[in-house]
């Protein structure tokens, strides 16, 4: 049996004995820091000019950083200013950035105490430092860019009167910086702040001014495509689509039809919309009317063709998917997506166009063969909501019991959409009330103001699989309300899967049990009215 004494004191033992490591290794990373800042003091000393001295104050401010130890930071480039003048507008920016960022701690740590006895003084320091790192500096200097950005961002951050005045400054500074800029990186960073902070229209500018600052350095045609490319995997889309841009016009002016094909080809694959990855489903059609421009024959692949469509439709340009279907029909009759292609045109040919017999001849199409596909069944359910929705319930009693006798066993989910509406005729009863709601809003010519543009619904993945959840929901735009929030109502209906989502809910996680492509439907509610309704498609393999 262990003596309790002898426990005891091999327990403070091994206390003391990580007690004392923990003490090394703070006294050592202290002493770690203290020989670094010594080093770094010494090199801002013999830096030849402003850019060597940038780098290493930079690096000064990261270690200060690391333990958010700003107050010490301020005090020790305070001093490097004394020591070395030359540096001051580097020094002086760092200053204002470094207020800036304890700000920003302070905030998200909610550390009020420091934050409201000091907060006064931190921001005249960080203004009048950043003041006077723009004052010292020229526009060739990347500071000067630095410092107006840091300057609009904290303007911008507080919501103050001088976040325009700090904007404009900031986008003159940088186009006077262009004009000679030997770095581009400041360019990018400003841009990519200006991104991050919802100025699209003001980053475009910047991305393009940095992509035109690129072609004028004299970048080859291979390192214009690998930066556009490692833009694009970074996440940068913009910038790459800026660079990829001007890359296309130079290709262009050389007349390399076929090289220019193969490129956007796969530019094309690239952008167009995925449910994982980068993508920008706009640009991608973009590449693709540019490719149709070429005219180089024979065009598309069927597979190219159909991706075209499938992107057309997820950018909510359901009018240019349905022409996209079409086209890949016209020019592959046999393509091995026609049921899926003749499927989505008939949705859009009701729900988008309003052309409910466009829409039923691709629903009779459909379901006249054979052959019992997932396509088949959901066209039978289609042509059966049409006819009872016409108040032609033996048309539509017709279709559903097909439905049920053509999907035998299988289809689970559609058949219980079909027995739902059989039960509505059976006991005399209007269509379920969300779904009817959908279907006047969508067919009835009284309702076409209703057209999907204040209304819209995502899904992720849109490509998924049988059991995998798919995650739904819907995006409405309100209007102006003030600061009251407005309760919205959302009808959900048609294929949502193993979940019935309340009308309260504007998402909801669901899976489906078989595959196909499911049509989701959507009407937003307001207390003063509907605001307006959507649809989408979900393809389960």
């Amino acid at each position: 049996m262990i003596n309790p004494k002898t426990l005891i004191w091999s327990f403070v033992l091994c206390a003391l004995v990580l007690f004392c490591a923990l003490c090394f290794g703070i006294s050592h990373s202290y002493a770690q820091d203290s020989k670094d800042l010594t080093g770094l003091s010494k090199q801002v000393m013999e830096a030849k000019n402003n850019a060597e001295a940038y780098t290493i104050i930079g690096k000064i401010s990261d270690i200060y950083a690391k333990d958010n130890k700003y107050n010490e930071c301020v005090d020790f480039l305070t001093s490097l200013k004394k020591q070395k003048p030359a540096a001051a507008s580097t020094l002086n920016y760092y200053i204002g950035l470094t207020r800036y960022n304890q700000l920003k701690f302070l905030e998200e740590k909610q550390n009020w105490d420091e934050y409201f006895a000091q907060g006064n003084t931190y921001r005249e320091q960080l203004t009048a430092s950043l003041g006077e790192a723009i004052s010292s500096s020229t526009p060739k200097d990347p500071v000067n860019i630095y410092a107006h950005l840091t300057t609009w961002k904290f303007h911008r951050d507080q919501q103050d009167t001088a976040n325009e005045t700090a904007l404009e400054d900031l986008m003159n500074a940088v186009g006077s910086y262009a004009k000679e800029a030997k770095d581009l990186i400041p360019l990018r960073d400003a841009a990519g702040a200006l991104s991050s902070y919802d100025e699209k229209a003001k980053a475009r500018q910047l991305y393009k001014i940095y992509a035109d600052s690129l072609l004028s350095s004299g970048a080859s045609d291979i390192e214009l495509k690998s930066s556009a490319d490692n833009f694009y995997k970074e996440g940068n889309l913009e910038l790459a689509e800026n660079i990829y841009d001007a890359y296309i016009e130079r290709l262009e002016k050389a007349g390399e039809k076929e090289k220019l094909f193969s490129v956007l080809t796969e530019l094309a694959r690239g952008f167009m919309y995925n449910d994982s990855g980068n993508s920008d489903p706009l640009y991608a059609e973009k590449i693709f009317g540019e490719i149709d421009a070429l005219g180089v024959k024979p065009g598309l692949s069927e597979e190219l063709m159909y991706l075209r469509a499938f992107n057309l439709e997820k950018a909510k340009n359901f009018s240019g998917a349905h022409d996209a279907y079409l086209a890949l029909l016209k020019i592959y009759p046999e393509t091995k997506y026609a049921d899926k292609a003749n499927f989505k045109l008939g949705i859009i040919s009701a729900y988008v166009l309003g052309d409910i017999p466009e829409a039923k001849g691709y629903f009779e199409k459909l379901s006249a063969g054979d052959k019992v596909t997932s396509e088949t069944i959901s066209s039978l359910y289609q042509l059966g909501l049409f006819n009872q929705w016409q108040q032609d319930t033996e048309k539509a009693k017709g279709y559903y019991s097909r439905l049920l006798e053509k999907a035998g066993e299988g289809f689970p989910e559609t058949c219980s959409l079909a027995k739902d509406r059989l039960a509505e005729i059976g006991a005399n009863k209007e269509i379920e009330y969300n779904l009817k709601t959908f279907l006047d809003l969508s067919l009835k010519p009284e309702n076409a103001s209703f057209n999907m543009t204040k209304c819209a619904i995502a899904a992720s993945p849109y490509a998924g699989k049988k059991s995998q959840a798919t995650n739904i929901s819907a995006s409405v735009v309100t209007g102006g309300s003030g600061c009251m929030q407005i309760q919205l109502e959302y009808l959900w209906s048609g294929a949502t899967g193993e979940v019935k989502p309340s009308s309260g809910q504007a998402a909801f996680a669901t899976s489906y049990s078989e595959s196909g492509t499911k049509v989701v439907n959507l009407v937003a509610v307001s207390p003063s009215g509907t605001i307006d309704r959507s649809m989408d498609f979900v393809d389960i393999e």
